[in-house]
């Protein structure tokens, strides 16, 4: 009679022991949700170029405000999901399996769009993907908290996030061009194909708790972050106690009360939901815009937002690994006001490379937000009992969503209904923007830029008093 440690191990055993130690790394992590960003960027994006063409072809009128709705219902099922996704990822067990569901409800709504035979089915195939896409947002950037050395979170959420732009970069172009040369259908087929290769990473990580976490296997990265530096001590846990510790369940309604306390988490929202202002309201009038005023069809949109987005691709990472050492408050005070004169010059019309270079500029530096917006909230689930990170990105997807759903709408109604309405949205959107400095200077942070400057002029008050 054979012993049991004799027995030969299943097929389920030996996945599960294949290549363990990469496919539960912080690294691959990073690179699975980086791929779930960027295939929800270009799922997202690849039709925002073909929407107003395709509805124009369908005889439908009011094509911006029809764009902005649909728009809309994308960002409402973003954060009406939200609160139930956080929820749910916080007390289950593993952050793989909500991965792999949203996954496939981001398949499935690609094809109900793809085949919709009315525009209410268009609308309810994207707030479904809205659904899918909260489940990378909020599930993909807690786990990348859940197994990243604290001192390192940033620069990992950078590099996730850049995901985000190369997805925006990928699909207007690819968007316009299969829907010139190949039909309606062509930008779904090649969104799926994406999601399909998304599905396999997803699939192939491995949680903490089944994976080495006995071993205690540490990068060079870990070891750097891990030991202490002046002013920077950084505690870590076993990864078998993180495993085996039970995850706290508390209900929305402590959650929501918790959070509203801290200033940070509140100011963090809004700046959430003012990138997302920009987002929606941008993705509904642009492509009008870019036709109205010069002319371009469908596949020149596309290479305009190319142009413009390329030189974003490295500012998450880069402002990432920034706050990492600058802190965060800074780098997105930073961020917020160089986007406000930009959007300034957006609104003029003289040539076109002149709106592309304020375009771009924009981009750049809105985008080079996120990724220390991302570090804080992850700062401030550390810092109150009981929130975990999915809870505060939570908060980031629902801020987000409702920014999103709230630009459209305005940028929709401005540009259709108003004579100068592109210059109203835009002259709105700075408003918004410029309520996020504030707020950011007054409350972001360990401690406030405004409680810094308020300290360091106290304290050389003092010392003149003293000297005189």
């Amino acid at each position: 009679m054979s012993s049991p440690t004799s027995e030969k191990p299943t097929l389920g055993m030996r996945w599960k022991s294949w290549g363990v130690k990469w496919r539960s790394s912080y690294w691959f992590v990073t690179f699975v949700v980086w791929l779930g960003v960027l295939t929800d960027l270009v799922v997202y994006s690849i039709i925002v170029p073909v929407i107003p063409f395709e509805l124009e072809s369908l005889g439908y009128s009011d094509v911006s405000t029809l764009t902005g709705w649909l728009l809309f219902a994308y960002s409402a099922g973003l954060a009406l999901s939200t609160v139930f996704v956080s929820m749910f990822a916080e007390t289950y067990k593993s952050r793989q399996v909500p991965l792999l569901v949203g996954n496939t409800i981001l398949i499935g709504s690609q094809i109900m769009f793809m085949e919709a035979p009315v525009y209410w089915v268009m609308c309810l195939a994207r707030a479904l993907q809205g659904i899918g896409s909260t489940m990378v947002w909020v599930v993909g950037l807690a786990l990348i908290c859940d197994v990243t050395p604290e001192a390192l979170v940033g620069r990992q959420l950078g590099l996730a996030l850049s995901g985000l732009t190369v997805g925006t970069l990928m699909g207007p172009p690819l968007g316009g061009a299969l829907y010139s040369h190949l039909g309606f259908r062509a930008p779904f087929v090649l969104g799926i194909i994406f999601a399909f290769v998304d599905l396999i990473g997803r699939i192939l990580i491995v949680e903490k708790s089944i994976g080495p976490a006995a071993t205690n296997i540490t990068s060079p990265d870990e070891e750097k972050a891990d030991a202490p530096t002046e002013g920077n001590v950084v505690e870590r846990a076993d990864p078998s106690e993180i495993a085996a510790a039970p995850k706290a369940s508390p209900n929305f309604g402590r959650v929501l009360i918790t959070l509203s306390k801290s200033p940070r988490a509140l100011v963090a929202g809004y700046i959430g939901m003012a990138y997302g202002v920009l987002a929606g309201l941008q993705d509904t009038i642009l492509s009008l815009r870019l036709n109205d005023v010069w002319g371009l069809d469908s596949s020149k949109i596309g290479l305009v937002m190319l142009a413009a987005v390329i030189p974003t691709i490295f500012a998450p990472p880069i402002f990432g690994w920034l706050s990492d050492r600058q802190g965060t408050a800074s780098i997105m005070l930073i961020g917020i006001l160089m986007t406000i004169p930009w959007c300034g010059a957006m609104i003029v019309e003289g040539p076109l490379g002149l709106f592309i270079a304020a375009y771009a500029l924009q981009s750049f530096f809105m985008s080079s937000v996120v990724s220390p917006l991302c570090a804080e909230l992850a700062a401030v689930g550390r810092s109150i009992e009981g929130i975990g990170y999915a809870h505060v990105h939570g908060i980031f997807n629902f801020s987000f969503g409702v920014g999103s759903t709230l630009g459209p709408i305005v940028g929709g109604q401005f540009y259709d209904h108003l004579s100068r309405g592109f210059m109203l949205s835009y002259v709105f959107l700075m408003a918004v923007l410029g309520c996020g400095v504030v707020l950011t200077f007054f409350y972001s942070g360990d401690v406030s830029i405004a409680f810094k400057i308020y300290h360091r002029n106290a304290i050389s008050l003092q010392q003149r008093g003293n000297v005189a």
